[in-house]
């Protein structure tokens, strides 16, 4: 069933360039977004592999805490598409504002947890040295928190409305501003002063605040989106639109909290593992979150057009949308291997310096891990894409408990066993990790399969 679904992408009714007409913009800035943390990290491991290894792993964390909360915030997409499937415009506006108002709330509540992040990080038992390192960091970078979640929820509004152009346009742009506010406060400059990690992560937070007043602006002068009403009086609160964004967003939070919590565990069990493992891990994430965050924006598109299918009442065309945005990303997602596997060396080139004393033996395993991230990239992706279709037919509860079967049973369990068990060490963590994305993509995408064609 899921081969006939496939095979019938390209249909006749130009859902393809619907779709990508979304999908090209989110790509474009997701790889914007992408391109920032990774030059962050770049200008930062000229001061040594620990301090990349500190930064690297705080701002992972830190951006992994957002992405739960920005889990919740995408509900605002699919009531905004499914709004404006059924030609309600008003209610798409609501939707919208009162996203707002949750971001706000969550927000405040993450900006207090990012700054004292380092009390965990020493908790799980991670180098004292290390997190020392991180902690400036975490107080320059705590102040993205409200900005990066409003920017979020707009991004959302647009994204729902077809018109995610003044998104990459603005991600875009703020991948240079980020470059050169990084270089200027990590190793200073004739009118700032050299601040290391610190610089670093204020650099971070300057960008999140000029990319959410940019779009804002954007919003606000674009008669078309105006007319939605997005700034319509008094940001007034509207308690039943809010529950239910919580209501469908929860099960979505908890579903990132258990694929971030993937990742953030083999962060903590690299760094159990040494400090070179740690930075080794830094290295492969510096390609891995390439090909995740290309799915990623074609994940978003699908879920947009699966959601306007839904409002419209067409579930054929809502089916058809999501093994759509499968397909592509699958067909993607394996041209994309050939990186890891042959270009290994320039990846590894780009986040360390050779003159570092530990820069052979960080190596050497970074390009051994490289051989299983080629394997597994193309399952991270394909669940991504799987269970944002599910989203956008408001199924957000059973892939919860899919991604705890395969992420953590499977993924975390089994590379445990693998590693410590049976001494495989880091190899074995990541050979664990791959099987349980298989699993997990494998069975969102059958469900999805299967609810559409029981509604179809």
């Amino acid at each position: 069933m899921i081969r006939s679904s496939v095979a019938s992408l390209f249909a006749r009714d130009g859902e393809t360039g619907r779709l990508m007409i979304i999908a090209l913009p989110l790509i474009a800035a997701n790889l914007a977004e992408f391109a920032m943390f990774q030059t962050t990290k770049i200008v930062v491991g000229d001061l040594g592999y620990r301090e990349l290894a500190a930064v690297g792993l705080a701002g992972e964390l830190s951006l992994e805490i957002l992405l739960i909360l920005m889990g919740i915030l995408s509900i605002v997409g699919v009531l905004v598409a499914q709004a404006e499937g059924a030609g309600r415009k008003a209610e798409a506006g609501i939707a919208a504002r009162q996203g707002i108002v949750v971001a706000t709330g969550l927000g405040i509540f993450a900006t207090v947890f990012i700054w004292n992040l380092d009390q965990v990080l020493l908790a799980t038992g991670q180098d004292p040295d290390v997190v020392a390192l991180a902690k400036p960091y975490l107080m320059g970078v705590s102040g993205f928190v409200l900005p990066v979640l409003w920017f979020a929820v707009l991004r959302n509004f647009v994204a729902a409305l077809s018109r995610t152009g003044s998104v990459m346009v603005i991600t875009t742009a703020a991948v240079g501003l980020n470059y050169v506010l990084t270089v200027m406060l990590v190793h200073g400059s004739p009118v700032t002063p050299a601040l290391g990690v610190f610089g670093a992560g204020l650099a971070m937070t300057i960008v999140s605040w000029a990319m959410v007043i940019a779009l804002t602006l954007h919003a606000f002068r674009t008669p078309v989106l105006r007319g939605y009403g997005l700034f319509l009086g008094r940001l007034r609160l509207d308690l039943a639109v809010c529950m239910d964004i919580m209501r469908l967003g929860t099960p979505v939070a908890g579903l990132i909290v258990l694929e971030a919590g993937l990742f953030v565990a083999v962060a903590i069990l690299s760094g159990l593992m040494g400090v070179k493992t740690l930075a080794a891990y830094q290295v492969l994430m510096g390609w891995i979150g390439l090909p995740f965050v290309i799915a990623l924006g074609l994940a978003e598109a699908t879920m947009i057009r699966v959601a306007h299918g839904v409002g419209e009442g067409r579930p054929v065309a809502a089916r058809r949308a999501g093994f759509l945005g499968i397909g592509i990303g699958v067909a993607l997602l394996c041209a994309l291997i050939v990186v890891p596997l042959n270009f290994g060396d320039v990846i590894v080139s780009i986040f360390l310096n050779r003159d570092d004393p530990g820069y052979d033996e960080v190596a050497a395993l970074a390009l051994d891990l490289l051989v299983i991230v080629a394997f597994f990239q193309v399952f991270d992706g394909l669940q991504g894409i799987a269970s944002r279709a599910l989203r956008g037919i408001r199924d957000t509860i059973a892939p919860l408990w899919i991604a705890a079967f395969g992420y953590w049973v499977l993924g975390i369990g089994g590379g445990s066993v693998l590693a410590f068990g049976l001494d495989l060490s880091a190899p074995g963590l990541w050979w664990g990790i791959a099987l349980g994305l298989c699993v997990t993509s494998l069975m969102l995408t059958w469900r999805f399969e299967w609810l559409t064609r029981q509604r179809g």
